[in-house]
């Protein structure tokens, strides 16, 4: 079939480009070691001696600078979202027979958002008379942060965590619960019609679908008779949460849908009725931050912590490591979360708040009830 001798391609190129980029990767870390020589105790000579290049370097990776800026903090995760756009533009037009992303990098349209964040930064940025310009220029700082904020929480494995807690699971929740609030302050700060409708959608939509989507979590939270991430991955050892509770992840996973605002829930944005909802009165990069930042940070955040909850985090075969399971996992479920957009249209209002209420609301106690009664009888996973 068309659609997948093309998928097919794509991946090989992929994979192709993956592996000249960790290539060049290390050339440019062997040139780093000799150019920050004046700023880190690195000695010329410090390569040709392996066990002090590795010590340093271990040294290095131990600590919280690195965690926060590097990996598994802002380094990654801008990368990560920067290959999800990518991966979603091609994705959706093999989807539909289209070609998608091309000239922008020659190779498969590789520089496609770097090409997008160019044009957004050489855009003027537009502040109109009308809204309040300090709450309008606020609201979009204040959606990304609270999108990096969940990273932190978030282990890609034992080791790889830069906030550990023994409620992980709660202050995730907690962080995500500040989105309809940023999304009604942009609303309201723009003073205009379309962005207020669509503040007000958010407001509704994220209210409705936050509960079961908190609901939803706490059947691998009872399992694993604890809110600490790294325990329930652990717990997962001797089988995945997604086949004791597969309930609990259909409504995740629908319930991640409508916190992302994607299709088939994009009612707040719809632009049809409300010419890109709350976001209609920004452009250049105050558009950038929520569109191609925040949004595709949460994407990341609600994939990893799928994973985490339902596939057993980084818990893979050998001698594969831990971080490249982890890694390939949030990725699949990041694609599963982006074929919809390509597939189903949009619902109506009342059916999106009915689903909820009626739906989801009630599959998640339900399971919950099951793992509940599970472990009360003994139950042990």
């Amino acid at each position: 079939m068309p659609i997948i001798r093309n998928l097919v391609g794509f991946l090989i190129r992929i994979v192709v480009l993956v592996i000249v980029i960790l290539v060049l990767g290390l050339i440019v870390i062997t040139a780093a070691y000799y150019l920050i020589g004046p700023i880190l105790p690195i000695t010329p000579f410090m390569l040709m001696n392996p066990q002090e290049a590795l010590a340093f370097t271990f040294a290095l990776m131990d600590t919280d600078l690195f965690r926060i800026t590097i990996f598994p903090g802002f380094t990654f995760v801008a990368l990560y979202a920067a290959v999800a756009v990518l991966w979603e533009r091609k994705l959706l037009a093999k989807i539909q027979l289209r070609i998608g992303p091309l000239y922008a990098g020659k190779f498969e349209g590789i520089l496609q958002p770097i090409a997008d964040v160019l044009k957004l930064l050489s855009k003027e940025l537009v502040v109109p008379k009308v809204v309040d310009r300090f709450f309008f220029i606020l609201a979009p700082i204040l959606t990304v942060t609270v999108a990096t904020a969940a990273v932190a929480v978030i282990p890609v494995t034992e080791r790889w965590v830069i906030a550990r807690s023994d409620i992980g699971v709660l202050v995730i929740f907690a962080v995500l619960a500040f989105f309809p609030l940023t999304a009604l302050m942009a609303a309201w700060s723009s003073n205009s019609r379309y962005p207020m409708l669509g503040g007000v959608r958010a407001l509704h939509q994220l209210v409705a679908y936050e509960v079961p989507l908190v609901l939803s979590t706490l059947a691998p939270v009872v399992y694993a008779g604890s809110l600490n991430l790294i325990e329930i991955v652990e717990k997962q050892s001797n089988i995945w949460f997604i086949l004791l509770a597969p309930i609990s992840a259909l409504t995740f996973y629908i319930c991640s849908l409508a916190e992302l605002e994607r299709i088939p829930f994009d009612l707040p944005e719809a632009e049809p009725e409300l010419a890109s909802g709350w976001l209609a009165e920004y452009g250049s990069m105050n558009f950038g931050l929520v569109m191609g930042v925040a949004v595709y940070i949460k994407l990341y955040v609600l994939s990893a912590l799928f994973t985490t909850l339902f596939l057993g985090g980084w818990l893979g075969p050998q001698p594969l490591p831990p971080e490249f399971w982890f890694i390939l996992k949030t990725f699949i479920v990041t694609t599963f979360l982006i074929i919809p957009r390509g597939v189903y249209p949009r619902l109506r209002v009342d059916l999106l708040l009915k689903q909820s209420w009626a739906g989801y609301f009630i599959l998640a106690i339900i399971n919950l009830a099951i793992a509940a009664a599970a472990v009360l009888g003994g139950f042990k996973p």
